[in-house]
């Protein structure tokens, strides 16, 4: 089946053609750039679909009587029916701000009250990812009952932001740790605790939307899912396991069997020989290969496009892809996998299953393509990240000038040298084998140079302490975004019991 062949089929996270058309309209996927390279002309393709995190906010309180010569009133500016009412609407309108300024899919529901446990267990009970427990004040129970198994919450305090809330003196030695030393709260800590910020409760949000995506994912696996080296072996299972991820197996007499047919579809083959033709036109675009191979490039990414709508997914990996796949599709897999990630979806090299969840997470997480690489020893406050699989559009917007060069092992087909952005701030994710700790670290590219390794490299000068990062480097292969997401990654693992050491904290 080829794209012309599928113009109603599913091609994301289950969703129907129409419904994503209707998610792209309502702008919860980022519009391309004008001018911008939006993937062959009639394809139809929509951005990776991030479906919305559903929150229930929810205002705790208790209303008292004066009574004579006896303590009668607890802490917190929230006294009487007016104070509540005024409380109400303060947080009416700090959520309809939170909302706007929300980079991702956002959707917050009226919000509850609770005065009392059955009254929050009712709440409890709704469909809901998330609940914003604002802890007014109220009995302890009814925050406990709130915490149910498959709901994250935020609980939120006021110091200055409005009247100050009780719970502002007592969330972490009663709800926290229930006045002894250590936590007790299933599944919430100090990071779940927020004070007047709303900006503080939307990064938090951000992380969860993120996992609620991540989790559970659909991939294409062509040839296989795999992890590097002889730590790696596990990682497909972890990945099924502890990220709930589909792995389907496409195999490579498949995939072999797909391009012969392609080849013989001499409408497809014009239209992709056009499609790569313009793009060697663009600005900025500099080939320096040989053309059939951008042109077979552009053939396998139709392929690879077909697989993933079959599967209604928009996420793929390729196993043995420096190799196996050359005598087959005449090209490299470098290339397609670059169009790909421009043209919105998810394409990692390799099929290494010790880093693939880190780039969804942290696709989900930013909203922008990420870079899978090969990291190199960090030395005087600097470390070479490269690879040949870089996507152009690594802000989520503007395609970075890339030379269309060959693969740098086999010298043979197409791969980009993306030149990215000096001074573009990076997130840097380093996966461990056993999904036990992962480290991450911020960083600033400081030179896109051309040495002998892979064709899209970067020098990247690390934010915190070089020896440090040598020392707890892990794993093998690293991923990276550009912008800051680390407060996010490390929100976002601990929910799912894995550590988190930030190089740049």
């Amino acid at each position: 089946m080829h794209r012309a062949d599928h113009a109603h089929s599913c091609c994301g996270a289950g969703f129907s053609r129409r419904e994503l058309l209707a998610i792209s309209a309502a702008g919860l996927a980022a519009a391309p750039s004008a001018g911008a390279w939006t993937g062959p002309a009639g394809a139809g393709r929509h951005p990776v679909v991030r479906l919305p995190l559903k929150v229930q906010p929810v205002l705790v309180y208790e209303t008292y009587q004066r009574r004579e010569q006896t303590s009668w009133r607890p802490w917190g500016g929230l006294l009487s029916d007016q104070d509540i009412e005024a409380e109400k609407n303060r947080i009416g309108r700090e959520l309809e701000q939170m909302k706007s300024a929300a980079d991702f899919p956002l959707e917050i529901l009226p919000l509850a009250t609770a005065r009392t446990r059955d009254e929050a267990a009712a709440i409890a009970k709704g469909e809901y990812d998330a609940g914003l427990m604002y802890a007014a004040s109220g009995p302890l129970e009814a925050y406990e009952t709130m915490n149910v198994p498959g709901k994250r919450n935020v609980m939120f305090v006021r110091h200055r932001s409005g009247p100050v809330y009780l719970w502002y003196e007592i969330a972490h030695p009663r709800y926290l740790r229930k006045t002894v030393d250590e936590y007790g709260e299933p599944g919430m800590d100090s990071q779940d605790v927020v004070v007047d910020s709303h900006d503080d409760v939307l990064w938090r949000l951000r992380a969860l939307a993120a996992l609620k995506n991540t989790v559970g994912k659909r991939m294409v696996c062509v040839g296989g899912p795999s992890g590097w080296g002889k730590g790696g072996r596990q990682a497909p299972d972890i990945t099924r396991n502890l990220w709930k991820f589909d792995l389907q197996t496409v195999s490579y007499d498949d995939l072999g069997k797909r391009i012969e047919a392609a080849r013989g579809d001499e409408a497809l083959v014009r239209r992709t020989r056009e499609d790569a033709d313009r793009y060697l036109k663009q600005r900025g675009v500099r080939l320096e290969t040989d053309v059939e191979f951008v042109r077979n490039a552009f053939l396998l990414t139709e392929v690879f496009h077909d697989l993933m709508a079959e599967a209604k997914t928009d996420a793929m990996t390729i196993n043995n892809c420096m190799s196996t796949i050359m005598p087959i599709s005449k090209t490299t897999a470098c290339m397609p996998l670059s169009l790909i990630n421009d043209d919105g979806y998810m394409a990692f090299c390799e099929s290494d299953f010790v880093v693939i969840p880190s780039g969804v997470l942290l696709r989900y997480i930013s909203g922008k393509p990420v870079f899978l690489n090969d990291p190199t020893y960090p030395h005087h406050g600097v470390v070479t990240l490269a690879h040949c699989t870089a996507p152009r559009k690594m802000d989520g917007e503007r395609l970075e000038p890339a030379r269309i060069l060959t693969h740098f092992e086999s010298d043979f087909g197409a791969a980009p040298k993306v030149e990215m952005r000096k001074g573009q701030v990076v997130t840097n994710l380093i996966p461990d084998f056993g999904c036990k700790r992962w480290v991450g670290f911020e960083g600033e590219i400081v030179d896109s140079p051309f040495m002998a390794i892979c064709r899209s490299q970067i020098d990247v000068r690390i934010k915190g302490s070089c020896e440090r990062l040598a020392e707890e480097m892990r794993g093998f292969h690293w991923m990276t975004s550009y912008g800051s997401y680390l407060r996010e990654t490390g929100y976002a693992l601990k929910k799912l019991g894995v550590g988190w050491l930030n190089v740049s904290a």
